[in-house]
């Protein structure tokens, strides 16, 4: 038998604002797309409206809510307007001309070919599907059906390989490989013939997995050469280019990344003056043609005019919700880069790298009493431009260690120290973990083997066998 009773449960939830929830994702958003983002509402919101286009109709006069107070007392009574940059000429986004593209530069060479119709378009398929390093990473197979499927184009494997072989003569010499070995050797076919480079050809078509973990005695032994002719035919190698999609024109994907700084630090007197960049995001306020609407459709009682009025408060809750949710931006980015200037004072002052203190989110968020999901959220994606270079805010934190004198120091500078002992090494005998564990502990840095390894993965430096330089 089912029995029924009724329970009663407490439950506390936080439910955000509709500003809480603006505002929280302004604040992710960098310089550049916070530019897009504030474009876009203007365009959706007709409400809203930037300042120099309000200062245009007849009664430029400055709105605030407060003037339809009497009106619905459920709009709060604030200004609306948000001053986002001084007056001065807004100082554009750079941007970049692109020349001709990398997969422009492919093509441009099939015109000195010989083609039928179809295997020039065959032809202009594949090099499409090159990546941005220059090689192909797709199988026959996969790029028939996909060029079928998107082109009604029917091209066996067999037509596709001989397109790419054609393809692979092109510059610059490496491009349409399917992988690093087969880059290399298109290279070494169009070297002048001597000994190092056939020597370079063999190890590279019959002992390429020796070559890449660097066994020189196998390979040594394998061919039947010298020390000294291995040594020849490795630097042959190393004069060939892994990424030849690179060797282009650095616009080749159309498209150059645009950094723009969030925050610009200069120095008045040995101080450090922080300031946000005038840039082209406008300054907002509301649209006084629809708030008059509000006004007038309030006193009618028809349902259409009660309908506009709906449409047009949500529009200017909206509005004072975006608004606000800008000033709020405005300031705890502020406040959250003043308290890392005050906390890494020494290192801004000169940009000495050695300076920089150990810095996790928790210290940021204790100085500014905001929390620390609200801090990483202003780190992520941000850059601040100062004297000495531009830098993304991550960059300023890193955890700490303890030196042999109960010194804390930054993890960044026990990583350059690493960085250091690895350049200064004998190639010839590369420092193992294990004695570059001593290396730092000489220099009164307490690390353990596996914190080296880490540190080492994280600088993209490999183990010692492969460092090994004959």
């Amino acid at each position: 038998m089912l029995s029924q009773s009724l329970q009663q449960r407490l439950q506390l939830k936080q439910k955000l604002s509709p500003l809480q929830i603006q505002t929280i994702k302004l604040l992710e958003l960098p310089t550049l797309e916070l530019d897009q983002r504030v474009r876009k509402e203007l365009e959706e919101n007709p409400v809203l409206e930037t300042k120099e286009a309000e200062e245009e109709t007849d009664n430029n006069k400055e709105l605030s809510l407060s003037d339809y107070s009497s009106q619905d007392d459920s709009i709060p009574s604030y200004k609306l307007y948000v001053n986002n940059q001084s007056r001065d000429i807004k100082k554009e986004f750079p941007t970049f001309s692109v020349r001709e593209s990398f997969h422009q530069h492919l093509e441009a060479q099939l015109g000195f070919r010989t083609l039928t119709d179809k295997e020039r378009d065959i032809a202009i398929f594949v090099i499409g599907s090159l990546d941005d390093d220059g090689y192909l990473r797709r199988d026959f197979e996969t790029l028939s059906d996909d060029m079928a499927f998107r082109q009604g184009l029917k091209a066996g494997p067999g037509e596709i390989e001989q397109a790419l072989s054609v393809i692979q003569e092109f510059d610059p010499p490496g491009v349409g490989a399917r992988n690093l070995q087969e880059c290399l050797l298109i290279q070494l076919r169009n070297k002048e013939k001597k000994p190092s480079v056939d020597t370079a050809r063999a190890i590279l078509e019959k002992h390429f997995g020796e070559f890449t973990k660097k066994h020189y005695d196998k390979i040594i032994a394998r061919l039947g050469i010298s020390e000294e002719e291995l040594k020849d035919a490795i630097e042959e190698i190393l004069r060939l280019n892994p990424k030849p999609g690179g060797n282009v024109d650095d616009s080749y994907t159309d498209r150059a990344q645009q950094v723009v700084p969030d925050f610009i630090l200069e120095m008045k007197d040995g101080e450090p003056l922080l300031t946000l960049p005038r840039f082209s995001v406008p300054d907002l306020r509301i649209n006084k043609r629809y708030a008059d609407m509000l006004l007038k459709a309030a006193g009618q009682s028809s349902r259409e005019s009660k309908e506009a009025a709906t449409f047009v408060k949500q529009k200017l809750d909206s509005a004072k919700w975006f608004i606000e949710a800008l000033k709020q931006r405005q300031h705890t980015l502020l406040n959250t880069m003043n308290a890392i200037l005050e906390f890494q004072k020494e290192y801004f002052a000169e940009g000495n790298e050695t300076k920089l203190k150990p810095m996790v989110l928790k210290n940021i968020a204790e100085k500014t009493g905001l929390d620390i999901s609200t801090i990483s959220r202003v780190v992520n994606s941000k850059y601040i431009q100062t004297h000495f270079g531009i830098y993304s805010l991550k960059y300023f934190f890193s955890e700490g260690l303890m030196t042999e004198s109960g010194e804390e120091v930054s993890t960044r500078e026990i990583k350059n120290i690493l960085a250091q002992s690895i350049d200064l090494e004998d190639k010839r005998k590369p420092l193992t973990d294990e004695e570059l564990v001593s290396c730092l502990n000489e220099k009164g840095y307490k690390v353990a083997r596996r914190t080296v390894a880490k540190y080492r993965e994280q600088l993209n430096i490999p183990i010692a066998r492969l460092r090994k330089q004959i």
